[in-house]
């Protein structure tokens, strides 16, 4: 009568853990895999002998056989424990990553001897003694988020300088179609209202809950939802991107919202960044029962979805001239609020604040105001090219240090940028920085 199967339900994954330390310790050679690899902190094992490995160290038994079949029911098993059991990656013949032996015999080097108190295991039968935890160890890090201060529309009133009528319309768009953009000239503090939104729907200025993100021309779809990235030791493993992340966590707590912030959205690729997430984006279209599989996502990895909760507000700078506009799949999905310069009674009430004498200010908001009429009159510029407000929100402390102040953002900052407006005018725009600069 045959002996009964070992019972694997003592078998954890930290009996896994300390197999997979002890090989690597004391550099030992398993039969390699066929078709599949355990991936672990970017090496790779065959995954039936680091099973069996473990088991005998759970039961304490060197004889002990592991009673599962290569492939699948060992894979299935391993996975259970959260371990990544991948096909195996192909490689040149006589490479120096194949099967990850550079990176083998790297480690073997490294090895210094046994620990104190670790008992020498026989290389025929490996295992014995369960190996000890490593003497040093990466410090814990002290961070800590800072703690979530409530926001309040009063205080949104008191920093924005848009009305309360489109503040409403903003959050009622974000509210309807759960994806946001504002879009406007640059300078016009898109930026900084999309996180003051973001609060204001979390009641709290809670950043733990609000994802930032740029995107930029080289932003693909593997940084952004999920690709193969270098895993340090000469091969890649399959990561998840910004995405992934930030609806996972929002999925753990269901009641409270989060919010994902897109900085210059239309900078990438749309398309190609989102992949399937054109689909998921729809308020209706949320939640598991409308999952999908990620293309680079093993066939029996969970299927991907956009939670209920979460929000996305980016921001859109109209006045760039190298970017293809939005395709109409994509505007459907989104609901859009228009940003325009603010120099009239909210900036003369923030500079009189900080104590710019009216003099500054007057000259501030009268040229500003010109020079913005010349350039939405312009028939190769137009309103999205318009100089926005933010250039002046940070005065100096100390009024006398004003004018200068006023000049030198006049001199260093807008000056240059009429020189890249009418760069085939030349004329034109010396004249109208001459007009800008007097007094």
């Amino acid at each position: 009568m045959s002996a009964a199967p070992p019972d694997l339900s003592a078998l954890t994954r930290d009996h896994v853990l300390r197999a997979l330390r002890h090989i690597d310790r004391a550099g030992l050679e398993l039969t390699p895999s066929t078709v599949y690899d355990l991936v672990f902190k970017g090496r790779r094992y065959p995954p039936r002998p680091v099973a069996e490995l473990a088991l005998r160290l759970a039961l304490k038994q060197p004889e002990a056989a592991w009673p599962l079949p290569a492939g699948a029911p060992t894979n299935q098993f391993l996975e259970q424990l959260s371990f990544t059991v991948t096909t195996k990656r192909p490689v040149l013949a006589n490479s120096p990553h194949d099967g990850d032996m550079a990176a083998q015999a790297d480690m073997q080097q490294l090895y210094t001897g046994l620990a104190d108190g670790e008992v020498p295991l026989p290389a025929t039968r490996p295992v014995a003694q369960p190996s000890p935890e490593p003497l040093v160890a990466e410090p814990v890090s002290t961070y800590e988020p800072a703690p979530a201060d409530p926001y309040t529309r009063a205080m949104a009133r008191r920093e924005l300088f848009i009305s309360e009528t489109k503040l409403d319309d903003a959050l009622a768009g974000l509210e309807r179609k759960q994806n946001l953009i504002l879009q406007g000239p640059p300078g016009t503090g898109k930026t900084f209202l999309a996180r003051r939104l973001a609060w204001l729907l979390l009641e709290a200025q809670d950043d733990a809950r609000i994802e930032l993100v740029q995107f930029h021309p080289s932003y693909s779809y593997e940084d952004f939802v999920q690709g193969f990235r270098p895993d340090g030791h000469g091969g890649f493993r399959l990561t998840d991107g910004v995405l992934p992340d930030v609806c996972r966590r929002a999925a753990q707590e269901p009641e409270r919202p989060f919010v994902l912030l897109i900085d210059e959205i239309n900078r990438g690729h749309l398309n190609r960044i989102f992949g399937e997430l054109l689909v998921l984006l729809e308020p209706d279209k949320r939640g598991p029962q409308h999952a999908v599989r990620l293309p680079y996502a093993p066939a029996d990895a969970p299927r991907f979805f956009v939670p209920t909760n979460l929000y996305l507000i980016g921001t859109m700078n109209t006045a760039d001239r190298s970017l293809a506009p939005l395709d109409y799949a994509l505007r459907r999905r989104f609901a859009f609020v228009g940003m325009q310069p603010e120099f009239g009674q909210p900036l003369r009430q923030l500079l009189t604040e900080r104590g710019v004498p009216k003099v500054v200010t007057a000259r501030l908001l009268l040229r500003l105001n010109e020079l913005n009429q010349v350039i939405a009159d312009d028939p190769e510029l137009g309103p999205d090219f318009q100089l926005g407000h933010s250039y002046f929100c940070q005065p100096p402390a100390h009024p006398a240090q004003a004018p200068a102040w006023l000049n030198l953002i006049l001199e260093q900052e807008i000056a240059p940028l009429l020189d890249d407006y009418w760069f085939d005018q030349p004329s034109l725009a010396i004249q109208h920085k001459q007009r800008l600069l007097s007094v």
